[in-house]
């Protein structure tokens, strides 16, 4: 074939580095803990019956998972409650959070971008890739921007084939 028709990579070529944020996803379970199921009847704490219902509770379900610990019940729960609870799941979780999956996930994807190296993109030409298989909270991305910013040369979001730049250095 001939160089005049040979077929380019202008996106290889342009220096362009694609950024997939999804792979700063932390790899594990997620498990959720309702407080409310360790409520007498659901709605009322018995210390008594608290302490014994957290301290029968066989932690290894949470080996290496992620926790949330939540309460669906319309009920005043003690703070000292959730501190009791924390104590005995951390023996086995990697982490435990009071919230939703998604403060869970929120804080989770904070850490990783605070604690990414993202020397290797100084001065740089970096693509946010667009589109993932995983759920990415929408803060993760201004977190992101707020990092680039400072280092990259531009960011760009989206696709090789369709991006939106955001700014320029």
């Amino acid at each position: 074939m001939s160089e005049e028709f040979q077929i380019k990579n202008k996106v290889a070529d342009s220096g362009l580095i694609n950024f997939d944020i999804a792979a700063l996803m932390p790899k594990g379970q997620r498990i959720g803990v309702d407080l409310s199921s360790f409520l007498f009847e659901g709605i009322i704490l018995k210390e008594k019956d608290f302490r014994e219902k957290v301290a029968a509770l066989d932690t290894e379900q949470y080996r290496d998972a992620f926790v949330y610990i939540y309460n669906s019940a319309d009920a005043i729960v003690p703070l000292w409650a959730y501190f009791l609870l924390t104590a005995r799941i951390t023996e086995a979780a990697t982490k435990v959070v009071y919230g939703s999956r998604g403060d869970l996930e929120v804080l989770l994807m904070h850490n990783a971008i605070q604690t990414y190296d993202f020397s290797e993109l100084m001065g740089k030409r970096v693509l946010v890739k667009g589109c993932s298989d995983v759920q990415i909270p929408e803060n993760a991305y201004i977190e992101l921007v707020e990092k680039l910013k400072p280092l990259v040369k531009s960011l760009m979001f989206g696709e090789a084939c369709s991006n939106v730049p955001i700014f320029k250095n």
